[in-house]
């Protein structure tokens, strides 16, 4: 599928397939049935508030002291790329990376730092968002991502297109990797969901859309997994992503998904969003590099509603 039918699937069934989603058709995106906790590879949350639903996510994958060790220097990445408000959904919701940070220090993280390379002037981006005071506010470091000064040359050994790049220092002094992406629309990808959203973290993303734009977000997956990734579907924009015209792009679905497996985290976002996980080129090749699983019927899911 090319991006013109892609646009043309998702604005003329998507908003229908997410409000469905949104209000009980839930469990039948993720085939797969519930398994014992300490199996779980994915859990999908639905109908509360963002912190609400992470506080039970993580819960029944054992608690954040499962991926944040005591002393340890963790990252939280979430979208904070447009100038817009929460309720447009172009960026990750305030209320859920906050939590994250209040989760990741309460288990004894030394530091936790959240940035992301914007679109829009980064200043406005952190305000507007409300990211920057609810990270302040969770004891949490906000830090520019504005400077090249700051990203530094790493090799990107298992790449096709994309071979080396510059990373955000953040992400190559962290212990901790946690990738919290928004998910919506993209004109470009067709999604932007986990693997998109780790564009923020280098310098140049004028290549990745000049070399193959799946296929260098894709190479970029096998740099670094994520510790965990956690997808915010609480407002998804299903159409003029990814910064959206007005409010009617958007559709309140209350959804988050949670998983170590950042291909299957995407998969699942994907079904959530009204398409197929193989209709989204990035995902099919990072699942062919074996770097995750495309493959939701052989999962074991928590499906949550709350």
């Amino acid at each position: 599928m090319d991006r013109r039918d892609f646009i043309k699937k998702v604005i003329g069934t998507g908003i229908v397939a997410g409000s469905t989603v949104a209000f009980g058709d839930f469990a039948k995106v993720f085939a797969a049935a519930d398994a014992s906790p300490v199996a779980y590879d994915l859990v999908a949350v639905k109908g509360g508030e963002p912190e609400v639903m992470f506080d039970r996510a993580i819960a029944s994958l054992g608690g954040i002291e499962e991926f944040v060790p005591r002393g340890s220097k963790v990252l939280v990445k979430p979208n904070i790329g447009w100038d817009v408000t929460p309720d447009r959904a172009g960026n990750t919701h305030p209320k859920l990376v906050a939590r994250i940070v209040e989760h990741c220090l309460n288990a004894g993280a030394k530091e936790v730092s959240v940035f992301d390379h914007t679109c829009d002037p980064w200043m406005q981006c952190y305000k507007n968002s409300g990211i920057e005071r609810a990270v302040k506010d969770a004891g949490g470091r906000i830090v520019s991502g504005d400077s090249e000064g700051y990203y530094h040359k790493v090799a990107v050994p298992n790449g096709k297109r994309l071979t080396e790049t510059k990373v955000h220092e953040l992400l190559l002094e962290a212990d901790v990797f946690i990738n919290v992406p928004v998910l919506k629309h993209h004109s470009s990808s067709m999604v932007t969901i986990g693997m998109k959203n780790l564009m923020g973290v280098v310098w140049d993303r004028g290549y990745w859309h000049r070399n193959d734009l799946h296929q260098c977000i894709a190479d970029f997956a096998s740099y670094r997994k994520p510790t965990l990734t956690v997808v915010d579907a609480y407002n998804v924009m299903m159409q003029n992503g990814p910064r959206g015209v007005s409010a009617g792009d958007v559709v309140p679905m209350k959804s988050l998904i949670v998983s170590r497996d950042f291909v299957a985290a995407d998969a699942a976002a994907a079904k959530l969003f009204g398409t197929e996980p193989d209709d989204i080129p990035h995902i099919q090749l990072a699942a062919e590099m074996n770097l995750g699983r495309i493959d939701l019927s052989a999962l074991s899911i928590n499906r949550i509603k709350l």
